[in-house]
């Protein structure tokens, strides 16, 4: 079975298990990347509540094992525990104390998290961080066009490992970092979707005496109550009801806790408003957004004194970004938060939960916040089928129209191409920006006039149409 391009990601390694990701893929996945991680070096892993994850963790282990990697295994984690296994030294995070490691009081050199984040059960993948910066873009194309090249090479199984636990180490440095949080008296609805929240969450909450109630806290990768993905609405039912019922404010996950959701009686919170509310509490942030934000949010901080930056879509990028920059913050629309702010610098709903309570626990009214910004008429993410081979062409040709649009055509003030295209217009913009992980074209509209905001979407998406005819 040979083994596809198309599972080597921007962002991470994605595909469908035994179709995709199989025995020889992960495996040659394992040993190539130990290569270009440096023989000797140490990798944690973790994954994610799929019934395949153990199996990928086994031939992936296999892998990094054959090219010389000692392999640290953390078990059944969320996401942003992995990442936060890459701050900590080796010895307190093994378990038994007379293991033998090279350099005990460094942290791992790199990590893996096994996850298919908020995808379908059958899917899985690799998130990767390598010397505490992702492992994406260039670096995984050149991962996967050595593996493709070499893909006949035999790795025997050899699942030698190191059982670490960083779920304790993680669990005490959020209850010390949120101390002041003890006895929280807001009721609190946490949804964790069946995903892997609840390997850390509710120990932290409780050890803070908080009142809270719980849906769907048993990780299953099957996902049988509803898909863990908070951005989409028909996914928070069960919590906005629960929040209608018992809570004052609610909390909703995706399938690796790396995303999240922030519910009040009045307002499905998005992440660039979360930007706006996290920065009410630092002093002249920089933050970078990315570019489906809403222009509310870099208005806001310009005006506050912050500094805002657009940016590409995609936490790798956002990430690197911030460590360039020494942003403070970073955030996407569909919740992921990224902290450099009294933090590490990547995205970790748990703590970006703890972080909302702060506020509150502050007296920080986020309804009342939200609800004195400018209103403005934002779409949801809309998404345009199309295919890999043409979605970046589709992008280039839409640049080209531009150039020249129809006379009907909203005027257009200017065009931003970090990522896609994002025309700005008097009142407004729209983006078409190819989606990096499946074969779509993402676009979203703003406007301060809801009729306008309709008529950007309609000429934007007659454009694409006529880009796609010209393929």
């Amino acid at each position: 079975m040979s083994i596809k391009s198309s599972i080597f990601r921007e962002y991470d390694i994605r595909g469908i298990y035994k179709k995709e990701l199989n025995e020889q893929s992960v495996k040659l996945i394992g040993y190539y990347l130990g290569q270009k991680i440096g023989g000797d070096k140490v990798v944690s892993i973790g994954y994610d509540a799929r019934s395949h994850s153990p199996i990928l963790r086994d031939y992936l282990t296999s892998g990094l094992n054959a090219a010389g990697c000692t392999v640290l295994d953390m078990g059944m984690v969320a996401t942003p525990v992995n990442y936060f296994s890459n701050y900590q030294s080796i010895k307190s995070l093994i378990i038994n104390p007379q293991s033998s490691i090279l350099n005990p009081d460094a942290s791992p050199d790199a990590s893996v998290m096994i996850t298919g984040s908020h995808n379908p059960s059958e899917y899985n993948g690799f998130k990767m961080t390598v010397d505490k910066s992702p492992f994406f873009g260039s670096d995984i194309y050149a991962l996967g066009d050595e593996i493709i090249a070499n893909q006949d090479r035999v790795i025997p199984d050899n699942t030698k490992k190191l059982d670490i636990d960083v779920k304790t180490p993680y669990i005490n440095y959020m209850v010390e970092q949120f101390s002041h949080l003890k006895n929280f008296p807001k009721k609190i609805v946490i949804d964790a979707g069946n995903g892997v929240a609840d390997t850390v969450i509710t120990d932290i909450f409780d050890a803070l005496n908080f009142n809270y109630t719980g849906l769907y806290l048993e990780p299953d990768g099957t996902f049988p109550n509803h898909h863990p993905d908070p951005s989409v609405e028909k996914n928070l039912v069960d919590v906005k009801a629960a929040l209608e019922k018992e809570g004052d404010i609610a909390f909703a996950y995706d399938g690796d806790a790396d995303r999240i959701a922030v519910l009040t009686h009045k307002h499905n919170i998005k992440g660039d408003q979360m930007a706006l509310l996290y920065t009410m509490k630092m002093e002249n942030p920089t933050v970078i957004g990315e570019v489906k934000c809403s222009q509310v949010m870099y208005d806001e901080l310009a005006r506050r004194g912050a500094k805002a930056i657009m940016y590409k879509t995609g936490h790798s990028n956002l990430k690197v970004k911030m460590k360039e920059t020494g942003a403070d913050l970073a955030c996407e629309v569909s919740g992921h938060i990224f902290f450099k702010h009294r933090y590490f610098g990547y995205d970790d709903a748990i703590y970006a939960t703890l972080r909302m309570l702060e506020l509150i626990h502050d007296g920080i009214d986020l309804d009342a916040e939200l609800d004195a910004l400018p209103r403005v008429f934002s779409t949801e993410e809309l998404k345009v089928e199309t295919t890999e081979e043409e979605k970046f062409l589709i992008i280039d040709k839409v640049k080209e129209l531009l150039k020249n649009p129809s006379s009907d055509f909203p005027a257009i003030v200017d065009i931003i191409d970090i990522d896609g295209v994002r025309i700005n217009f008097e009142k407004g913009w729209g983006l078409v920006r190819a989606s990096n992980t499946t074969p779509v074209l993402v676009t979203r509209f703003e406007s301060t006039d809801e009729a306008l905001a309709k008529e950007y979407e309609l000429k934007v998406n007659a454009l694409i149409q006529k880009a796609k005819s010209l393929l």
